[in-house]
């Protein structure tokens, strides 16, 4: 009997410790920690560097608004920019880099050069996002056949963990994050698809092979 009542109070106590630290929770601490849950989902046991990242606070954006051309401001205008960080982009054909702004609104992604926005993804004809399982920053987004899109969009980004989180929780898409090993297959436009490999090296590097397919190192 004593064991008994010692399991109840101790559960008891647990609850109102539980209770008492999500009630001092701000606004802010309760948008992080639900971030990170859906990392963990997404990366947990898959990603190098997952671990590595768990001790470092996502930021609401990497850019401000007020940072983005006005041209391009005037080209969403009346969407709600959720976030925007800087990419680089790689060419679907000769895989020349490019520097990028990723911008995240409410409905759709949005890659910006200067006052130009190259490509426009709505979430909801998003096909799927997908990772290597190492510890580069290669995303890419994969989006559908048709005429309004010129292929899938390669990406590297610094902060790849919190760029993930933000575009499929944005994008309602957490199911359908994928994390490769080897290589991936993507969308090039007009029906034609290229692969991307990962592989492990001395130093991190992007390079089209002799092969002809782009090598994330």
């Amino acid at each position: 009997f004593l064991m008994q009542t010692s399991e109840m109070l101790r559960k008891m106590c647990m609850r109102n410790l539980v209770r008492k630290y999500c009630r001092g929770l701000t606004a802010e601490r309760k948008v992080q920690l639900q971030q990170k849950v859906v990392t963990s989902a997404v990366f947990s046991g898959k990603k190098e560097g997952y671990l590595e990242s768990l001790s470092q606070p996502f930021l609401d954006t990497r850019l401000k608004e007020n940072d983005l051309n006005p041209k391009v401001l005037q080209l969403i205008r009346g969407e709600n920019i959720k976030y925007v960080t800087p990419v680089i982009k790689y060419d679907r054909n000769g895989f020349k880099a490019r520097e990028r702004l990723l911008v995240l609104t409410q409905s759709s992604a949005y890659v910006v050069e200067m006052a130009k926005i190259k490509q426009k993804i709505e979430y909801s004809t998003l096909k799927g996002i997908s990772t290597s399982n190492l510890s580069d920053g290669i995303v890419v987004i994969h989006v559908p056949e048709d005429n309004k899109q010129k292929g899938d969009v390669i990406l590297q980004c610094e902060h790849v963990f919190e760029t993930v989180t933000k575009l499929c929780i944005l994008a309602n898409k957490q199911s359908q994050v994928k994390v490769v090993k080897g290589s991936l297959r993507f969308r090039v436009g007009s029906g034609k698809e290229g692969t991307m490999v990962f592989t492990v090296g001395p130093e991190p590097q992007v390079f089209k092979d002799k092969t002809g397919q782009l090598t994330v190192v």
